[in-house]
């Protein structure tokens, strides 16, 4: 049951780093919370593998701390290279015959 609660914990901060940080038109809605929702998931299990406690508060913490930071530095990452990504397709898309031998 605490899993389930971390994980939406991880998806409420993936959702509050898609909303409140630029470039969100670059990327899919719900790509920054899936990645808050996956990390807050994985830190956990990882977490409980080491022994550490469900009802401990640090088990809390650390998770969902990791969850926003991924969530942020997964939006922060995305958004630049997906501009640039998109700027150099559209030169190569807006000179068809650039490059190619006549």
């Amino acid at each position: 049951m605490e899993l389930l609660f971390v994980v939406l914990g991880g998806a409420i901060l993936g959702l509050a780093a898609r909303y409140t940080l630029p470039r969100r038109h670059t990327y899919g809605s719900v790509l920054v919370p899936a990645i808050g929702t996956g990390v807050a998931a994985v830190a956990w299990v990882a977490l409980t593998w080491l022994g550490w406690a469900w009802d401990g508060g640090w088990i809390w913490v650390v998770s969902l701390v990791a969850a926003g930071l991924a969530s942020a530095a997964s939006a922060f990452l995305i958004g630049p290279r997906r501009e640039r990504h998109d700027a150099a397709l559209f030169e190569r898309l807006a000179r068809p015959g650039a490059g190619r031998a006549a």
